[in-house]
């Protein structure tokens, strides 16, 4: 038998980071995506955003990889957004996404972190979130 334990923040925008997550059904979406996951046989133990985007702590199992994972979430949850009417316009997410590796000592740290982006929000804002990571984790933003 297998065992493995993989924590990886996972972060995703709306399309062209457009504020399409409004309150009205931010929360409902959470809650899709929570048992979206947990019929894909995904961990999440946190998801969590602000108007334009979401973050997510997962713990990928044995045969599950980012790509996969983040596709099934962003597919599955814009097509769902569209089916019920619940943005004024199309939804859809950026094909693009942050993955990182959380360390198992880190996992209630970034848990909380997700837990308050309205918060975190109010004080910074998307944008500046992205020029933190790229230069916490070191990323270069690479050009079309």
């Amino acid at each position: 038998m297998s065992f493995v334990k993989i924590w990886v923040h996972l972060v995703f925008a709306t399309k062209n980071r457009e504020p399409l997550l409004a309150k009205n059904f931010r929360y409902d979406l959470y809650d899709h995506i929570i048992q979206n996951c947990k019929e894909k046989e995904i961990y999440l133990q946190t998801v969590n955003g602000y108007t334009d985007h979401i973050h997510c702590l997962i713990s990928l199992g044995k045969d599950q990889n980012i790509s996969k994972v983040s596709q099934l979430i962003k597919g599955e949850s814009s097509f769902w957004v569209n089916q019920n009417d619940l943005s004024e316009s199309k939804f859809g997410w950026q094909d693009d996404y942050f993955a990182v590796s959380v360390s198992e000592s880190q996992v209630e740290t970034i848990a909380k972190y997700i837990k308050n982006q309205e918060q975190h929000h109010s004080k910074k804002s998307f944008d500046d979130e992205v020029k933190e990571f790229m230069t916490r984790y070191g990323w270069q933003k690479i050009k079309d």
